[in-house]
Order: structure tokens, then sequence, then C-alpha cells
């Protein structure tokens, strides 16, 4: 039964059998059109280019074919079942092994608003930071599955070294070891966990899979072009014998002598204050002191190395087959060697293939990576840089390498000096922190990509493993792969050049043994060129391969042919889930949602096809009719919540632009149907499960706006909190989902690519804990407002607003996968971050947004001493908004170092702490949150005594650090000081889950301004140093020290929070700049609850605006600003935030440092 909806709610609907149609059933409505032949060249500015609808298949279906759960919705070749490598959200263990690794995400500069963005454009760049490191392994890991799925849960910390853990399987009595191992140092138990379930190993070399014919099956190996499968044959050989277990527990640091004496606990708070020594106490010491030999499987030159829809016959069946690959599939056991006669297909130690005359590769063969040579400037060598036999044919070119090498060795000297931290108080630098440089040449440094997307912990990476846990430093890279860009090379062509072994896109970083072929700079087989890359449609030049845009520019994005779609694009289809029971009405959010939606709807990414609908629900699913044609929308209320069903599945999801005058009506009534409701109960599994039915045809993204906790049908909850244990260690017990549902519902959502995104708009404990899995496992994104409602907390409704708009508008990937490949000899460890995990080394993204962020841990499996550099690859493939199949590749190269010096010479401080944070995140849940802290603690621990062994004649009472790590304790204490792990003071446990959430999606730049906090003076704002940006001069304070010593009665204080700004004003703050900034009086006339300065006609108004709108305007949403005063409620907030002084129950930075020299000299 349908009614109007100005008639109230209807009456209930009975079953319906319609069925919602399949997947393969939808249309492609959209116009298809060749891209064969073409070749553009387009500067991206923050808009997609023409639609390009193509139906496409993989280029290369590969026999590393990666399995499909029932929830997913491609299906692929039985398998043996012994050779399934256990995969899972978050969290993906490559195979066996007893190192560890890292991995590091970029982060943003500056945003600009054009269709899909930001709405202003801020040229200044906010530098990357970043700190990650590792954390110590646990007991067993918990088991987390439910039916249907099996996959290994989040790799968990241990606050051990020196020891992998192991559990005995209760079936095989085997030790299964975890993700990460580590050796260990032992902490008090916490008790025995779960035992995971161990997976049989596969026989693929540095692979977590391979495929095996079944039993009396024939196998056929495809011959064609562009088809190169490798069969990799299980063999006694293997790295992993079969049965043995493929999961080990996570840890923080490498290795550790065994006799180490455990942790002790910092002292309690409460002892008597530790103080700095005075400026006459002693200050510092003193400053301080190739490929592997064997072939990859075929190697050689291929006949075609591209991608091509043209060679390519074979319809590919999932995504790991359609993307193509992973050069981690190479095995030794399965490569041959080439035939001797062949000199162009054998692998020498020399990394990069020989120069020819008439080519110039796009970097420099180095020797070392920290010495660069010069180039011949004769008209045979091309500009650019080359190899040569004779390093220098003049003097000049000599000084100038000299210079480059002084420069280089000034920067070596600088990051090794030793500072003794009890003794240097001021180590914070006045300006944001850079990423570290690398040892690399210039000019490799000029071709890489930037820090703001990719950024690794160590810029110097070991040679091996050994030296990586000399170090006791963390290998990991920092990802933010969709940010949004202002440049960006959108290339348009029907060949995209790949490695036919590994399925690396070319880069600047392959050489060019001559015209025709080229050396992979990840597997180093030799490829052909194929004959329309030889064409440079920029120079209109034929036969300079090595000029064209792909290989000059480290991130890169292609138009995808049809090889690259397993159906036609999906058009963008968003459905919105809205909360309306009594509690939701009370907040107002609902007509703040309403109207953002309004003034937002023409502005939602997509095209033609874009599909829009609605649900709300209380005790009850609410549905509504918005078919074209009908006078008005027509509402359908379902009551039978146990056995849910979709009424009208044809009618609910309906195309945007012919039904948009029905979608705005709705969004005008809708605030106002509910207002006199008195239903307190909320249905939201029941909803979930209706939003699923409509969204499973087609995918898309789904956004739920929830206030309270569900409270009836599938998905309810329970109150876990109590709030008389908020600051206790007990409180903050319940970090693990309640119940498997919301995972459950979120992997079948990634299954059928619809991403889920929460708004949690709650006054009251809504467990964030089991609701946040809904976002986590299917790519989306949690947004959280705490004590919400629209009159009391105008602050809120204002953020609440501005971050609406920014979510409806912003850049948007359907159906996105993401992989990651790395050079020979090194391997994925873990992955973290919002995703599902598709195979060992392929993230499934049922969207990708703009402001994710992800992290990557790393293992060096083979010693890399014969390679001079290593590299690392990021390939995301999604579907635009406008319906366009689409890869973007980030390329980074790194050097290779041989001396534990130079490894600390590139340690990347913030991004270490960054990736130490997202372990710390699966340590409290899947353990405990003292674990967590232990574990961070260690890892300060760890890196400075192993620092201590490389220095000689040190007294034992000096605390000394590398420069590059002098910041890592501050950091670590700041870390500790953070929501997410505070203890002894009062948290609610939804915002400490919110505080994980963050850890774990934000980019570097941000998640390092929530770590710690930059503080400024404005009070005496001036125009020296400043900056200009587009017609306004932005002022440039120093960064200060988080300590209220720094902090003066007479001036005024902004604390950059990244999601919060406080601005302190002093009791004797000088009245001319209350009057002139803020607009009042006096001191006392100073409200208590001021969020917002106001923009007077003043020079200082004027100068302290443009500033803060400047820090805004570099994050994608707003920062709440609140004045505070001595007598204001957010007092206590600012003065948290001072990471440096001591609290009731925290130790200050100096006594942190005492505790952390005691644990050394143990």
């Amino acid at each position: 039964m349908q009614q109007p909806l100005s008639s109230g709610h209807g009456a209930s609907l009975q079953k319906s059998s319609t069925a919602p149609e399949c997947h393969q059933q939808v249309p492609n409505k959209a116009p298809l059109r060749s891209t064969a032949g073409q070749y553009d060249f387009i500067n991206y500015q923050n808009n997609y280019q023409s639609s390009v609808h193509n139906i496409i298949r993989p280029v290369c279906p590969m026999s590393l074919g990666d399995t499909q759960e029932p929830e997913q919705m491609y299906t692929t070749l039985s398998m043996d079942s012994s050779l399934i490598v256990p995969r899972g959200p978050n969290m993906i263990t490559a195979r066996p092994q007893s190192e560890q690794a890292f991995l590091s995400t970029p982060q943003q500069a500056s945003y600009i608003t054009s269709d899909e963005h930001y709405c202003s454009q801020v040229p200044h760049n906010v530098p990357s930071q970043s700190t990650t490191q590792v954390f110590p392994p646990h007991s067993a890991p918990i088991n987390h599955t439910y039916p249907g799925f099996s996959y290994q849960t989040t790799s968990v910390f241990s606050t051990q070294y020196n020891a992998p853990l192991t559990s005995q399987h209760p079936a095989t009595s085997q030790p299964s070891l975890n993700a990460l191992s580590c050796q260990t140092k032992a902490l008090p138990k916490t008790g025995q966990g779960h035992t995971q379930p161990s997976f049989q190993s596969c026989h693929a070399g540095t692979t977590g899979a391979s495929w095996h014919p079944l039993a009396g099956a024939s196998t056929t190996i495809p011959t064609g072009p562009s088809d190169n499968p490798v069969i990799f044959p299980s063999s006694a050989s293997s790295q992993t014998s079969k049965g043995s277990p493929l999961s080990m527990p996570h840890h923080i640091n490498q290795s550790y002598p065994p006799g180490r004496p455990n942790v002790a606990k910092p002292p309690v708070a409460a002892a008597p204050f530790a103080r700095w020594p005075p400026p006459s106490a002693d200050r510092l010491i003193s400053a301080s002191a190739t490929p592997a030999s064997g072939s990859e499987a075929q190697d050689g030159v291929d006949s075609s190395s591209s991608s091509s829809s043209s060679t390519n016959t074979s319809l590919p069946n999932n995504y790991d087959s359609l993307e193509g690959g992973s050069n981690q599939g190479l095995s030794s056991s399965a490569t041959k060697a080439p035939a001797p006669s062949d000199p162009s297909s054998s692998i020498t130690t020399k990394q990069f293939g020989d120069a020819y005359p008439t080519l110039q590769p796009p970097y420099l063969k180095i020797a070392s990576p920290l010495h660069s040579v010069g180039q011949p400037t004769s008209p045979g060598y091309p500009p650019g840089i080359q190899q040569f036999t004779q390093p220098f044919s003049n003097v000049n070119q000599l000084s100038s390498s000299m210079e480059g090498l002084s420069f280089q060795n000034k920067q070596q000297s600088e990051a090794l000096k030793q500072v003794s931290l009890l003794q240097e108080h001021n180590i914070l630098p006045p300006v944001p922190i850079q990423c570290p440089p690398s040892s690399l040449s210039p000019e490799l440094r000029k071709l890489n990509c930037s820090p703001d997307l990719f950024r690794c912990t160590l810029m110097n990476v070991p040679q091996t493993q050994a030296l990586l846990n000399k170090a006791k430093l963390p290998l990991g890279l920092l990802l933010h792969p969709f940010r949004d860009l202002t440049h960006l090379p959108v290339i348009t062509s029907s060949t995209i050049v790949r490695c036919r072994s590994c399925r690396t896109y070319i880069n600047p970083f392959v050489s060019f043994l001559d015209q025709r072929r080229w050396k992979c700079n990840l597997c180093y087989r030799v490829n052909d060129v194929p004959e329309e890359f030889m064409y440079n449609p920029l120079t209109r030049s034929y036969g300079e391969p090595h000029k064209r845009p792909e290989v000059q520019t480290a991130t890169v994005e292609f138009i995808a042919s049809s090889d690259y779609m397993l159906r036609p694009p999906q058009p963008a289809v968003y459905l919105f889930v809205f909360d309306v029971s009594h509690n939701a009405v009370e907040s107002g959010y609902l007509n703040i949602c309403c109207q953002s939606l309004l003034e937002n709807l023409d502005k939602l990414p997509g095209d033609s096809r874009t599909r829009i609908g609605f649900i709300t629900f209380d005790s009850t699913v609410h549905f509504f009719n918005l078919q074209e044609g009908l006078s008005q929308p027509q509402m359908l209320i379902v009551s039978e919540i146990e056995d849910i069903f979709v009424p009208t599945p044809d009618s609910l999801l309906v195309n945007l632009h012919e039904s948009k005058e029905l979608v705005k009506d709705l969004l005008k009534v809708l605030p106002t149907m509910f207002t006199s409701t008195r239903e307190t109960h909320s249905a939201l599994g029941p909803a979930l499960q209706a939003a699923f039915k409509l969204m499973s045809a087609t995918g898309g993204r789904i956004s739920v706006f929830q206030t309270q906790l569900p409270s009836i049908g599938v998905g309810q909850l329970f109150s876990r909190e109590d709030p008389t244990q908020r600051s206790t260690i007990k409180g903050a017990l319940h970090l693990g989902p309640a119940t498997d549902f919301y995972k459950k519902f979120a992997l079948d959502c990634s299954g059928q690519q619809v991403a889920v995104d929460l708004f949690l708009l709650s006054g009251q404990y809504s467990d964030l804990a089991s609701l946040a899995c809904m976002s986590k496992y299917s790519a989306g994104s949690v947004f959280y407002y705490p004590s919400f409602h629209h009159i009391h907390n105008p602050a809120q409704v204002e953020k609440f607003q501005k971050d609406l708009k920014r979510y409806l508008i912003r850049k948007i990937g359907f159906e996105a996968v993401m992989r990651i490949r790395c050079t020979k000899g090194l391997s994925i460890h873990t992955f973290h971050g919002n995703f599902f995990v598709r195979s060992t080394d392929l993230l499934s993204l049922a969207n990708i947004n703009p402001d994710s962020g992800f992290a990557v841990q790393m293992s060096i499996d083979e010693s890399l001493a014969d390679s001079s550099i290593v590299c690392f690859q990021a390939a995301l493939l999604y579907t635009s908004s406008k319906g366009e199949r689409r890869i973007r590749v980030h390329t980074l190269c790194l050097p290779v170092v041989s001396s534990v010096a130079e490894v600390y010479t590139g340690a990347d401080v913030q991004a270490i702490t960054c990736l130490l944070a997202t372990m710390a995140v699966d340590r409290s849940v899947s353990s405990s949150l003292s674990d967590a802290r232990d574990a961070l603690i260690n890892a300060v621990v760890d890196s400075l005594s192993a620092y201590r062994s490389t220095v000689s004649n040190l007294q034992q009472s000096v605390l000394v650090a590398p420069n590059s790590l002098r910041l890592f304790a501050l950091y670590i204490l700041a870390l500790l000081k953070q929501q997410a792990f505070r203890t002894g003071s009062s948290i609610r446990l939804d915002e400490r889950m919110f505080a994980m959430c963050e850890m774990k999606t934000q980019p570097l730049v941000h998640l390092m301004l929530m770590i710690h906090p930059h503080l400024y003076r404005i009070d005496n704002l001036s125009n020296e140093g400043s900056i200009t940006v587009g017609d306004k001069i932005i002022p440039q304070p120093p960064i200060m020290q988080l300590s209220a010593e720094r902090l003066s009665k007479e001036g005024a204080f902004l604390m950059d929070c990244y999601s919060v700004m406080y601005l302190w004003i002093g009791k004797n703050c000088s009245s001319s700049f209350i009057n002139e900034v803020l607009g009042f009086s006096s001191y006392a006339s100073v409200p208590q609850n001021l969020y917002q300065l106001p923009e007077l006609n003043t020079v200082l108004s004027q100068r302290v605006n443009s500033f803060v709108s400047w820090l805004r305007d570099s994050r994608p949403f707003l920062s709440i600003i609140y004045v505070v005063k001595d007598d204001a409620p957010f007092k206590t907030n600012f003065f948290q935030k001072l990471v440096e002084d001591r609290t009731e129950t925290a130790l200050s930075y100096y006594e942190f440092l005492l505790h952390i020299q005691q644990q050394i000299c143990k």
C-alpha cells in the first residue's frame, strides 16, 4: 500500500517476492566510444575528462589468480584448497617469515575546488609528516571470524622481541606464526587469546598464492602476445613446506638480544617532579662520529609488453587477473636461466641496462647511492642522465659532481649528529618538519613521487633484514593514493606499457637497453617497446620512448581500455539511510542533512546515469517511491523487520536527473514528517539489510546517519560502557565489536562493490566499536559528532554542515582495487586502513575517496646487495563518477645502503610514528590498551638502545639519539597522551574508538597534527617571513613547544590540532588584541562559548583571520575554533594537549626521557 508523504506514514506493505535484478542485468546506458589509436596528454585539473565507456577485459589473466569467497561477485577456477592464502579485512600475510616490514603513506598538501573538489585553492604546501615504527608481538591472535569467511584477523602487536611467538593449532598441533615475526621482550601476560586458524602455505617463492592444476586435469597455457601466465609447480624446494601455518604474531621492531630484561612500567606520575637540569649543566656531546643473479621466469625479450585490447582474447574472471598479477609471484624455484647465447636476456649484477648512444634513460645508473656522476655533453648524448664508462670527461663535470657529493655528505652528517636528549631542551624546530631527503642523486630525486602521495619510513633502504634488525627501525610505506591534485598527467592510449612478467607499469625508473627494449626496475625482465610507444605526442617525434610522459612522471593516470573491466562501468549510485527516531528528531540533524543535499544536489559527482534513493527507519523501515511520473513522492513502510524485504525495487533507486523534482520535494518535506514521533527504538540492522538488497545489483555508496544505540532487530546492541571506569584501563576493555553482524554486512557489501559511510551524531554511548565495522571492512569512512544538538552545540552544527558539503561533492572512485608492487627481494607484510584484502597484495576498495590514507609494512626477504636502488609502485584501478575506468600509478624510488649509519640518516621520524600509531590501534583491539602502550614505549627504548650501541665512548648516564630521531621520544609521548591511548582521564569509549579510527585512515600530515599539535603565538603577528597566497599575505609565526612554560598571561596562543583549534587568551592579554581581533572591550567581556572569529576591519584581525583561514584551507574538513579562557569549558582540553608537561596521571617529557634512559641502562 502506498500513500503520499503528506498523509503520514502509511500502512504496512505485504511482503514482496520481487528479487533485485542481477548484477549482470544492469545495462550500460552510456554510449560506447573506442579509444583505439588515441593518445591525449592532459593536465588533470581536478575534473574528469569526457566520458569514455568501454566494456573491458583484463589484459593478461595471470595464473596467480585469487580465490573468491561466496560473498564476492565474481567466480574463479577451482583450485586446491590447501593452496588458498588466508585473506582478511585490514590485514594480509604474504607468507610465513621471520622478518617484518612496514609501509608509509603520503599526505595532503593543499586542496582546490573545481567541480567535485574543494572550494578554494591554496598553493602553499603543508609538509607531509609521519612517523612510524613497529610494535612487539603478543600471544596468539584472536579469531574474529564468522561463518562463511576464512581470513586472518588484524595483526597483533607483541610487547616482546627476538623470538617469534607460536601457538598450537588444535587440528594440526603445528606452530602457527603470525604475519609479523619479531624478536620479543617479555611483558606481563594478558591472558590466553583464541587460536588463529592455520592455513596451508603455497609454493610460489616470494608470493603468497599460486594456482595448481587439479589432479587429472590438463593445463592450457595461453600463447597470445598479451597473455603470459606463469604456473608455479609445487616442489619440495619451495620456501615454505606444505602444511606449515601461515600466521605469525605482530611485533614492533626487528631483533633484540634474547636476554633482555622486561621493560618496566613508567613510574607513577605522583612521584616527585623530575626537572630539567640548569643551563649550566653539561651540554651536548660532540658530533658523531643490483638484481639477484637468477633470472625471472621466462626472462628475455617479449613479443609485446603492452596492454592492448586487440591482443587479448581471454575473458577475466576476477579482479586479480584484471589488474594483472604481481612480481611477488616470481619464485626462484619457478624461474629458468636464459640461454647463454642471448646476452640481452641475462640479468647481470648491474641493476640498469647499458645505455645506447641515441636514447637517454630517464635516470642515472649509480654505483653507490651516495655518489652521482656527471654526464657527457656531446651531441650523441641527449639531455638527461646517462651511464658511462668514463665518469668525468672534464674538470667542470668533476667539480659539479663533487658539489653534489659534498651536499649529500653534509646532509648525512647533519642527520647523524648526536643529540643529548636530556640536555637539549629546545629540539622542536620552529617550522613544519619536511620529509628527510634520500641519498639519491639530484636527478632521481626530481623524478621521484611526491612524499605527499608516497612516503617511506626509511628513505635509505637497508641491504638486508639483518641490517634492518640492527637499526631497530621499521620499514613501511604510507600512501595517499587518491589525493586531490592540481596537476596530474592524464593519458589516453590504446597501449598501456607494462612488464610482461610482474605487470609493473612503465615508469621513470626503468632502463632502456635501446630504442626497442626496456628492462623492468622491479623484476629486471627485458621487454619490447611497442610500436605505438615509439611515438611521442608531446614532441611529435618518433623513436624517443624515453621522453614519453609515462617515463617522465612518477605519478600518472591512464584512461583504461576495455581490458580493465569486468563489466560495463557502474553509474554513481547514492543511497541515504536516515535515523528518524525520537532521539534523532530531537538532535535536529535531519533538517541540516536535507538542506545540504538540496544545496548540493547538482554537485554530486556523476553523469546522466547517476541514481539516488532514500531509506528512513525507527522501529520500522520506510522506503520512498520516487519513480518518474508520480505527482509526489510515496512512502512505503515495512514493519516486518525480522525478515526485511524491498517492496518495489525498481522505483526506490531512481535516475537523479529524471526524478530531480521528486527528490527535491522529498528533501523539503522529510524534516517535518517525524516531528511528532514518539518512537524511541532504532532498527538499524534491518535498514542496512534493505539497503544492501537495493544496492547489490549495481554497487555504489550507502550513507548511514545514526544517533543512538541500535535497539531492535538484527544488529541489536547493548551498552557496554561503565561511566565510572572511563579513566581506568577497565574502561577501555570493549574496543572490539560486540557482534559480527556489522563486519559480515560490510564484507557482503564489499563483495558487491558497495561502501558504507557512517555519520554518528550522538550524545550518548552508541557502541562505535561495533558500528564502525560497517565502514572499516567496506572501504568506507566514519564521522563522529559527540553531543550533537542543533541548538545547544552550534559549533558542532557548523562543522557538520561544512563536513557534509565536502563529503557530498568530493571526488569519488567506484569498484576500485589497489595493488602495491615492489622490487624483487622485498615483500608486503601487512596492510592498514579501511579495505578488504582480496589477495596477497590486492586491496578491494568498493569506494575510494581523496581523504583516506593507507599504511603498509614491508620486509626484506632477500639481500639487496646487488641493487643500488629499490622501487615501490602503487596502482589504483577505479571507475570515475563519469563512468571512465582509470588507473592512477605512483612510483617511488629509494637507494639501497649497506651501513647502519646511512639507515639512520634516512629515518623519517614522522612516518615511523604514524605507522606505529596504526599498529598500536590493532594491538589495543586484539590484546589490550596497556599492551599497546608498553609496545610504544619499547619501540623508543629499542631504537635508541640500538643507536647507542653504534656510538663509542659514551657515559652511562647520557641518552643520545641521531638528529634524525631526536623527536622520536617526544612524538611517542604525545601519542601516549592522545585520546586513543590515554589513561587516567575520563574519556568516553566512543570518543576513544573514533580517535583510533582516525589513526587508521588519516593521511600523514593530518595524523601528525592530531598526535603533536602546532602551537603559535598570534597576538604579535607581523608580515616578517610571511608568504603570499593569491592576493593575501599569510603570516608565518614560529611553532612553539607544547609546554605551559611557553605560554604567557600577556599573550594569545593558537593551538592547531587538525580537527579542532584552541585560541587561548591570557588574563593580562592586551585589550587592543581583544578589541581588534575578537571585537570585545576587555578580557572579562569575552563569552565562554565563543567559537568564531569575527572579520573586523583592523590590520591585526586581517592577519589573524588570514592565518587561521590558511590553516583551515590546507585540510578537507572544517576545524572548529574555540576561544579558551581560564574559566572556559575547553580549558582542560587545551592543557591536556601540552604534551611536554606533567599531568596527574602522565609523565612530563623530561621524566619520560629519564624512564627511557633507565630501561636502556638495564
